[in-house]
């Protein structure tokens, strides 16, 4: 697997620049109450995935379809990505038009053509900048107008699932600083967005280390590490005990294999919060690519 850039970090300043009326004219400017919306969490690997013609691929092709033919669209996707970490708050993204992050490095050309010009909802943003708080501080989110957009754990799996790029996306940071509690916290207060057609959808991996990748291994090869790590994650989801999700470093050596870094872990998090815990998940994807990373993906609701 070519090397990734790194998950990136931004520095502390953010622009918090007015929203001009001519960049908001035809954005989506509130939420109206709807049926509640599903909640994803999507394993998505290599950003290789976005591009080829793979079992990965084609599973979130058919969740968009499916997704697509319920009878009431998202007025808004909200993604967690690992991509995206900041530090001492959390932010979201508020600019009217997101640029497409090509947030690594060693890859083909055809990956760094890849665009998803969705739109942005600067006004719906400010909105619910105002309505989260921060577990840390009890303050309200901030929002980046400008120095952020949509990175490849977001764009990687929208694309198939919804490839018209035409319902606005926002991008929700995770403050890396802050231990898994706050993040599964943050996650309980997005619960109630679904009902205000909010899809949510984090974008990580249940194991991710990518030290220790051995390439050409077949989607049932792992370390015994990984399948372990897996295999307890997912009866923990199975049996509704999302609470415990929280508490995976618990789980000592073999948590530190599946995760030296755990940015890819936490989406799971929000979305697990998200959830109800007596909605029943659904599993797609479930598999390794490269020995060392797993593809597990859930849908609730």
């Amino acid at each position: 697997m070519a090397a990734l850039a790194g998950f990136a970090t931004l520095p502390g300043a953010f622009l918090m620049s007015p929203l001009s009326s001519a960049a908001t004219a035809n954005a989506l400017e509130r939420l109206k109450p709807s049926p509640r919306m599903p909640v994803l969490f999507v394993g998505h690997g290599s950003p290789m995935n976005a591009i080829e013609d793979n079992a990965w691929r084609r599973a979130w092709q058919s969740m968009g379809t499916e997704l697509r033919a319920r009878g009431t669209p998202p007025q808004l996707i909200l993604c967690i990505s690992a991509h995206w970490l900041t530090r001492g708050g959390w932010q979201l993204t508020g600019m009217a038009a997101p640029r497409t992050i090509h947030d690594f490095g060693g890859f083909p050309q055809a990956l760094f053509d890849q665009q998803y010009p969705a739109p942005g909802a600067p006004v719906v943003a400010a909105g619910l900048a105002g309505e989260l708080r921060s577990p840390a501080t009890g303050q309200p989110l901030g929002v980046d107008a400008g120095e952020w957009g949509l990175d490849h754990g977001t764009w990687s799996v929208l694309k198939p699932m919804y490839p018209a790029a035409d319902i606005p996306v926002l991008q929700l940071s995770m403050d890396y600083g802050g231990p898994p509690a706050e993040h599964y916290a943050l996650g309980r207060q997005l619960r109630r967005l679904r009902e205000r057609g909010v899809l949510i959808v984090g974008s990580g991996n249940i194991v991710h280390n990518l030290r220790v990748t051995r390439r050409g291994t077949a989607p049932t090869e792992a370390y015994d590490w990984a399948v372990e790590f897996d295999i307890v994650v997912q009866n923990q989801i199975k049996q509704g005990e999302l609470d415990a999700l929280q508490h995976f470093q618990r789980l000592g050596p073999v948590a530190q294999q599946a995760h030296p870094s755990h940015e890819h872990y936490l989406p799971l998090l929000y979305a697990a919060a998200a959830a109800d815990a007596r909605e029943m998940p659904r599993f797609f994807n479930t598999g390794y690519q490269s020995a060392s990373i797993s593809m597990r993906s859930v849908l609730w609701g």
